[in-house]
């Protein structure tokens, strides 16, 4: 059995090595080539004649190629439109004066107008106090009022930009309360005044005029949109923000409701259409004439006089000494003195008004609540105030667009350390601390740097604040709960309605270049 178990495993090893023999000289041999010949006398595709005139170039821009401008007119015309040559047109300024019932102020606007909407590169602002209105008469001084402010856009506007650069003067609430015969020949003056005396060319037709409220609504509505970003951009329509702006006369708002299908927007006198850029706007606007700060100021008063002279504690007519009376619109130990208030027959009374030994927040917004005539008959539902019609805020404005209130509405809150955001019911809890008196005013504003001196020097801080929580709460009707925005500047440029009336003028056909005198 042995030999043959040792006869096995030769042949196994014999069979062994022959393989490896077999597998060391199979590996030696050169791998078979996968390359294809070409046969010498193969046809090349040729190169197609048109690919050697393609418009490529290296230089930005639109080239000439007459096969496809040929074949294809449309989308050549677009391509050209889209890749023409940088524009080389320069720089264009425009100058807006705002002739405010408190004082006027000036906008210096500077564009890069070769883009679409044009482009605000900058702006120069200054202000003065007093306004045109304050001239009464003297329409030659109030035309000469306004050079300081001049003089600023002659420091800004380069020389040889000055004949081209437009200037216009539009006047607001103050003016318009002037009465027709005065403000005429205010407005008369400042035009004789711009057009003799300074290189700019006058705006003509309505370029130094009162403006209507309903343009000074929508042009505030342009110029914070326009900011924002909101309109004039390309892609699709964006929701657009609400704005409320405050004057010492008057009142605005406008916004652009949206309606269930089966709904539309009342005809009349509020509703505005507008083409901004390539989209169109469907605005609520108002002016509320005789609601400014200052004019509120004086309903509230006027009310307190009346109630004053039919208890007896002043006789009619009686216009000739100072008067005392107690406001709850005033904090405890706080007084106005030498107050003018004009009733609605014109009458004027000079008062004292004495501040209350209690705080009386919530009288006074009784009485700002009041003048605000939340009860006047409503001839088209629904309506805001005063009997004016007004879509609902909140049915027809999302909460989550923007609402910005400005001016006045900035002026007396900020100050008081308000941020730029905060809700209707932070403005109203405010005005209740306000209200409260020197005691309240140390624990909470002895933190807010210069706050305390502004509270101590002017004693209209209850009173304005009360208003401006009745107009935008009972007047508007905006929810406690929601949040309003304000500022003096979005994009660091100023908010209100002069951009807005000033982007119009870079293509309007109502001024021309002054020839300039050798």
């Amino acid at each position: 059995m042995a030999p043959i178990f040792r006869n096995y495993r030769f042949a196994i090893g014999a069979f062994a090595v022959i393989m490896l023999i077999l597998l060391i000289k199979t590996s030696s041999i050169d791998p078979p080539s996968i390359a294809r010949t070409v046969t010498p006398n193969a046809s090349i595709p040729k190169t197609p004649e048109d690919i050697s005139i393609l418009p490529v170039n290296d230089e930005p821009g639109y080239l000439q190629d007459s096969k496809t401008e040929q074949n294809y007119p449309e989308l050549a015309d677009a391509v050209k439109s889209q890749t023409s040559q940088t524009c080389s047109e320069e720089h264009k300024y425009v100058i807006m004066i705002d002739a405010g019932s408190t004082g006027s102020r000036v906008h210096i606007y500077k564009f890069d107008v070769c883009t679409s909407p044009p482009t605000l590169l900058d702006e120069k602002f200054d202000m003065l106090e007093p306004g045109l209105s304050s001239f009464d008469t003297d329409s030659v001084g109030a035309a000469n009022s306004l050079d300081p402010l001049l003089k600023v856009a002659m420091n800004y506007v380069p020389i040889k930009a000055r004949s081209c650069t437009p200037v216009a003067v539009k006047a607001t609430a103050g003016l318009r309360l002037l009465g027709d015969a005065k403000s005429s020949k205010i407005l008369s003056a400042v035009r004789d005044h711009l057009e003799k005396d300074y290189p700019f060319p006058v705006v003509e037709g309505d370029g130094v005029s009162i403006m209507g409220g309903d343009e000074e609504g929508v042009f505030a509505w342009i110029t914070t949109n326009y900011l924002l970003g909101n309109i004039g951009a390309n892609g699709p329509k964006l929701p657009t923000a609400a704005v409320f702006d405050l004057g010492g006369g008057s009142t605005q708002i406008v916004f652009e409701p949206t309606f269930p299908i089966n709904e539309k927007m009342v005809d009349g006198e509020h509703k505005f259409d507008l083409k901004f850029g390539d989209e169109n706007y469907t605005l609520y606007q108002f002016s509320h004439l005789g609601y400014g700060l200052k004019e509120g100021r004086n309903k509230v008063n006027s009310v307190l006089v009346e109630n004053a002279l039919k208890d007896g504690k002043i006789l009619k007519g009686d216009n000739t000494k100072t008067h005392q009376l107690s406001s709850p619109c005033l904090p405890p130990k706080v007084n106005a003195t030498n107050e003018k208030v004009t009733l609605e027959s014109k009458e004027t009374y000079t008062i004292d008004f004495i501040g209350p030994d209690e705080p009386s927040g919530a009288q006074c917004r009784f009485l700002t609540d009041e003048i605000l005539n939340k009860d006047a008959q409503c001839q088209s539902p629904p309506c805001s105030f005063n009997g004016v019609h007004q879509p609902s805020l909140v049915r027809t404005f999302k909460e989550s667009n923007d609402i910005y209130i400005f001016s006045y509405f900035y002026d007396r809150t900020r100050p008081l350390g308000m941020p730029l955001s905060f809700t209707l019911n932070e403005l109203n809890d405010l005005a209740r601390i306000v209200c409260k008196g020197e005691e309240t005013w140390n624990s909470v504003f002895s933190g807010i740097a210069g706050s305390l001196d502004e509270l101590e020097s002017d004693s209209h801080f209850c009173l304005d604040l009360s208003f401006q929580v009745s107009l935008l709460h009972t007047g508007y009707d905006i929810p406690l709960q929601r949040e309003l925005r304000t500022g003096k500047k979005i994009a660091n440029k100023e908010i209100g309605w002069c951009l807005g009336a000033s982007l119009p003028l870079l293509k309007a056909d109502n001024w021309k270049c002054k020839i300039q005198s050798a």
